[in-house]
């Protein structure tokens, strides 16, 4: 009987002395040799050694010759041999590098530059798959294999062939795997900014598979899509995925997404399919939340704002969760464990995920109820308000436990501010017993990185500016303090120490909180502290020195007239903080807004007569008593009616 070669054979032929002897023993070990026989394996490697790999390796891909290539005399036939070459030098190196010492040699990273070459070369050819066996498994041994896999190109090359696999093939897993290894272990950052087109193209291609696998692949994609789109430099992808081509990515992004959040999946993959959401809602903008799903197991058509419900019911769910989780390790867990600090950064950063996508919601719902009422019907209107209301009461809960903690510093205290200060922009009457409750408190609120509480109040200026367009609303803000808090923040908007803020709403925002204080200060029984309202005073000829904008000149002044209704030219000068420079700046602001009108210099100062009348009244109320004299270097601008 003929007896099967043994290992041994192998090896007597790989350490012959001519090409033809090691060709049949590689040819022989790819026969018989298993890949999980790693004692195998690296022998073989060791007896044909490594300068012989290589030159079969060129050979193949043209570079180079072997003797028995050498030989051959018809070019077809040379075409044929380099192929098989090829192919058995990439298929030995690829089962080579499942030993791990061979994988994590610097021979191995090496030979990246040229296995990305064969793949750029022969992207349809049978020989990729093992291609990418071997830059995933030289990738995983060695963090020199994953570097020289990235700076070789790697990411353009994954870029360019990965939307030629079909979605459920172990090339798409491997390719998958491969682009996750490489984000995972380089920053994030870096590679945004040397690959933007190439994670763009990632990103829209990826998006189909997102939608149809139905295996564990289907978590993988997520896990890439989700840390691609997490990067903290994010506006220069968002704008590259904007300019991409529609086509079906975002439709495809939606079912996948659907998919996710519709099925039993683990917490941290519900949490990635919302911060997935969050991303494609920051780059298309709230409307993508209503569309048509398709998700495998529905056969009938789902109506299209069944994925805002199924995105605000999952938001919703997180919050209640992640807030309880979060007023436990803060208070009743025991804090001297280093990891229970980066467990609750974790939450944190997981929650403003949540409130994020809320906050949208919120936009969502309050556009379609001014301009596109048809896209979102009655029933669906009443739920979104119903989760938000119920979403926002315990968010408040949350902040009573902290404030009953005396916690009144932290980023999940003022994301938690700002998304009750979003949905009362909508509906100040909301909630509106415990609001009141929490009001002085919300106030108070600072984010880590603040020294004084700001940002907490800009928060909460849409809801302030309208409740005090009511003398119950005004009394409420006065008396738990809340007036000098718009005071301040004001303060800090305008004056020379101007805060940056995202919205530049807030500063007329402030502004008519203050003046509706004002205007009804009497009646809410109004107590201003003298050291505030004069800082403001410098604050507001401060913002309006230079400008020509009649807006500001006439809601500046009219502040300021009406705060000199209860103070006099004396007891001003007498502030330590005020001169009569200071005087001079406000005599000249209202001098000017007088003059604006009078003269009709812009035709927007027809459009504020009621900010003029408060300006002319409160001028002849006290322009001429005796302790408030008009600078002469601010006289010359009034019209000549107003020198008489």
């Amino acid at each position: 009987m003929e007896q099967s070669p043994s290992l041994e054979d192998c090896l007597k032929l790989l350490k012959g002395e001519r090409d033809e002897q090691r060709l049949a023993g590689l040819l022989l070990v790819t026969k018989f040799c298993k890949g999980d026989d790693l004692s195998s394996l690296h022998r073989v490697y060791d007896a044909v050694g490594l300068h012989f790999l290589d030159r079969l390796l060129r050979t193949g891909m043209g570079k180079g010759s072997s003797s028995e290539s050498e030989s051959e005399s018809e070019s077809g036939s040379k075409a044929d041999n380099r192929d098989a070459y090829l192919q058995l030098s990439v298929t030995v190196l690829a089962a080579f590098c499942r030993v791990p010492e061979i994988a994590s040699s610097r021979d191995m990273s090496l030979k990246i530059p040229l296995i990305l070459e064969i793949m750029s070369n022969q992207s349809g050819s049978s020989v990729l798959e093992e291609c990418y066996e071997f830059l995933y498994l030289v990738s995983t041994a060695s963090e020199d294999g994953i570097v020289t896999l990235y700076e070789s190109g790697g990411m353009k090359v994954l870029a360019s062939q990965v939307s030629t696999f079909p979605d459920d093939s172990h090339l798409m897993e491997i390719a998958v795997k491969l682009m996750l290894l490489i984000l995972s272990k380089l920053p994030l950052d870096n590679v945004t900014n040397d690959y933007l087109s190439e994670l763009s193209v990632i990103v829209v291609t990826m998006a189909r598979p997102f939608a149809m696998l139905q295996n564990a692949l289907k978590f993988e994609v997520l896990h890439l899509l989700s840390t691609i789109l997490s990067s903290k430099y994010l506006a220069p992808l968002h704008d590259a995925l904007r300019e991409m081509p529609n086509g079906n990515w975002s439709n495809h992004m939606r079912n996948g997404i659907a998919a996710i959040l519709h099925s039993r999946v683990a917490p941290a993959e519900r949490l990635e399919a919302l911060m997935l959401a969050e991303a494609m809602v920051s780059i298309l903008g709230e409307q993508w939340l209503i569309g048509q799903i398709n998700l495998p197991d529905k056969e009938d058509p789902i109506p299209v704002d069944r994925f805002l419900l199924l995105v605000l019911e999952q938001s919703r769910v997180e919050v209640a969760v992640l807030l309880n989780e979060l007023a436990y390790l803060k208070y009743e867990a025991s804090k001297s464990s280093s990891s229970t600090a980066q467990t609750i950064l974790s939450k944190q950063r997981h929650v403003a995920i949540a409130f994020s996508l809320m906050e949208k919601i919120i936009k969502l719902i309050s556009n379609a109820s001014e301009n596109e009422g048809d896209l979102i019907d009655e029933s669906t209107f009443t739920n979104v308000i119903r989760a938000l209301n119920e979403t926002i009461s315990v968010v408040l809960e949350y902040l009573q436990d902290a404030k009953e903690h005396g916690q009144r510093k932290g980023n999940d205290l003022l994301a938690s501010v700002r998304i009750i200060g979003s949905y009362l922009a909508e509906t100040p009457i909301a909630c509106e017993v415990k609001v009141r409750e929490l009001l002085e408190y919300m106030l108070s609120i600072e984010g880590e990185d603040e020294q004084s509480p700001f940002y907490s109040i800009c928060f909460l200026l849409p809801m302030l500016c309208q409740i005090t367009m009511k003398i119950e609303g005004c009394k409420a803000l006065a008396s738990s303090g809340g007036h000098k808090a718009v005071m301040e923040c004001l303060i800090k908007l305008i004056g020379p120490n101007n805060y940056m803020v995202e919205n530049s709403s807030c500063v007329f925002l402030a502004c008519d909180t203050i003046m509706n204080l004002l205007l009804k200060r009497e009646q809410a029984r109004l107590s201003l502290d003298e050291s505030t309202f004069v800082h403001l005073l410098k604050a507001l000829a401060y913002w309006t020195e230079g400008t020509e904008d009649s807006s500001i000149l006439m809601m500046a002044s009219s502040i300021c007239a009406l705060i000199f209704d209860f103070t006099s030219e004396e007891a001003l000068l007498n502030h330590p903080s005020f001169d009569t420079s200071s005087l001079n700046s406000l005599s000249r602001l209202i001098a000017r807004s007088l003059a604006l009108y009078e003269q009709d210099m812009c035709d927007d100062a027809k459009e504020e007569a009621d900010l003029h009348e408060i300006v002319t009244s409160g001028y002849s109320r006290w322009a001429h008593r005796e302790n408030f004299i008009l600078l002469p270097t601010a006289c010359h601008l009034l019209p000549t009616a107003w020198d008489q």
